[in-house]
């Protein structure tokens, strides 16, 4: 039982590293792509946007397999990272988990946004690109990038199907929590099982409630600022 409870400890750090190494790439990369399609009007920025909305819609399996040939031999983004193959690997599992949650940051963020109006982005036309997101477009929508960092966080926590494809459940490597619970459930061991689907139900809904006090925040400060 020492042993069962090691592996599930090591698989909980595995898996909160994934998922605040993917948070950060996805605000880094999602807070200035939302800004870009918010600002932007052209049919390139809407077709963008389409791809990135594109994992809501496809079945994780099939979103892993792509992502799998990419990463692997001879695949574009593996030969970009200067590796052979990134299957298998924590890069990969990364790569994979931001291109599963991007849309559900890129999204928020977006809106929050557009919903600066059209008057704030006329205004940068006379600064900096650079300073009118600072000084313009980000304070109001600061919230939401935390919003949209919760997000991403708790989606990569509970992910499975892009992860298990491209990690391969490899334990002490890539063998994230989630893919515990389906082990267990195969094997019938439900206690193990049980306790491991408590704890990511226990994350679920600590997270769930963030995002009630964030929003619950904002509509405080949107009342007192009318």
């Amino acid at each position: 039982m020492d042993v069962v409870w090691a592996e599930i400890s090591q698989s909980v750090a595995l898996t909160i590293e994934l998922a605040s190494v993917a948070t950060v790439i996805l605000l880094v990369i999602g807070v200035p792509l939302a800004w870009w399609l918010a600002r932007s009007k052209t049919f390139a920025s809407e077709a963008v946007a389409t791809m990135i909305v594109l994992p809501l819609v496809l079945p994780p399996q099939a979103l892993g397999f792509g992502v799998l040939v990419l990463l692997g031999p001879g695949g574009v983004l593996a030969s970009f990272w200067g590796e052979r193959t990134l299957a298998f690997t924590f890069a990969g599992m990364a790569v994979g988990s931001v291109l599963s949650a991007l849309p559900l940051v890129v999204q928020p963020i977006r809106s929050a946004f557009v919903a600066t109006g059209d008057r704030s982005l006329k205004t940068t036309r006379r600064v900096s690109p650079l300073y009118a997101f600072i000084a313009i477009s980000a304070p109001p929508a600061r919230l939401e990038f935390v919003r949209a960092g919760v997000i991403g966080f708790s989606h990569t926590i509970g992910t499975f199907g892009v992860v298990m494809l491209i990690g391969g459940n490899i334990p002490g490597r890539t063998k994230v929590l989630s893919a515990y619970v389906v082990e267990y459930v195969q094997a019938s061991r439900w206690r193990e099982a049980s306790v491991v689907a408590g704890g990511m139900v226990l994350f679920a809904f600590a997270a769930i409630l963030t995002l009630a006090l964030i929003d619950r925040h904002s509509a405080r400060r949107g009342t007192e600022s009318s």
